[in-house]
């Protein structure tokens, strides 16, 4: 049987497309071969949904679901939020976990992205954070879901890597009580980060306060957070963007704890 835009199992995973029945099912959408295969080797997938040919084609994704569902074009189109999508969607339990249990693994680096509304910019600093070598990020405030589709797909599978939190602004407390040093991007920061790098500072372990291009960070989370930092700009650029000034701190830190 190959489903249809109409088969029910079709219709309920097309809700999860919403955040309010995401949070009530406590299921999300992983879109593409490269997000199914890492949601795949993270035991996170309940059902694979693939048109006849993606099944072929990705045939040792398919032997590894749980459980496989042939849907026509069109019933994969509607699950699929990009324009073209490459065949396969994955119906996936989400996995984020209390911030207790991330920081009792006693991280040396993690990122906290607070109050940020940008889906895209949100799944990149995940994959940044990954990248070099954070063992969490923390969604703090009113922050996008991370289970959001275009976060997922951001974040080119590293939402199945690292610990996902999601917690209130009141972090820093936390942070600080477990041993990291609490560090807010700030454009007009006293510190920057290549004085820090160069000082030894970064090399403790440490926790990175990013917050949203329109407005940054929350001014109480700037006056908690140990220091101000800044990415100095050495051209006529007037800032960089979220992602990019992540990608910046989050290797800085990298390259002094190693």
């Amino acid at each position: 049987m190959t489903f249809t835009p109409r088969t029910p199992r079709i219709v309920a995973a097309r809700r999860l497309q919403r955040r309010r029945d995401r949070d009530q099912s406590r299921r999300f959408l992983a879109e593409g071969p490269q997000a199914v295969r890492e949601a795949l080797a993270a035991g996170a997938v309940t059902e694979l949904f693939g048109t006849p040919a993606a099944l072929q084609r990705y045939a040792d994704l398919a032997a590894q679901a749980p459980e496989v569902s042939p849907v026509t074009d069109e019933a994969l189109a509607a699950l699929a939020e990009t324009v073209h999508p490459q065949g396969l969607v994955a119906v996936c339990e989400q996995a984020d976990v209390p911030i207790g249990e991330a920081l009792a693994k006693k991280p040396r680096l993690v990122a906290v992205v607070a109050e940020i509304r940008d889906p895209g910019n949100a799944g990149t600093v995940l994959r940044t954070a990954d990248a070099a070598g954070a063992s969490a990020v923390i969604f703090a405030g009113d922050a996008v879901d991370p289970y959001n589709g275009k976060c997922v797909r951001a974040s080119a599978g590293s939402l199945f890597h690292v610990d996902v939190v999601r917690a209130p602004l009141s972090v820093i407390d936390l942070l600080q009580d477990s041993g990291l040093q609490v560090l807010a991007t700030s454009g007009t920061g006293e510190d920057d980060v290549d004085s820090l790098l160069d000082g030894g500072q970064l090399s403790a372990p440490t926790a990175w306060l990013f917050g949203s291009e329109a407005h940054g960070l929350p001014s109480d989370l700037i006056a908690s957070a140990d220091r101000r930092v800044r990415v100095p700009i050495y051209g006529g650029a007037e800032s960089l963007n979220l992602a990019a000034a992540a990608a910046v701190c989050l290797y800085a830190s990298a390259r002094a704890q190693r």
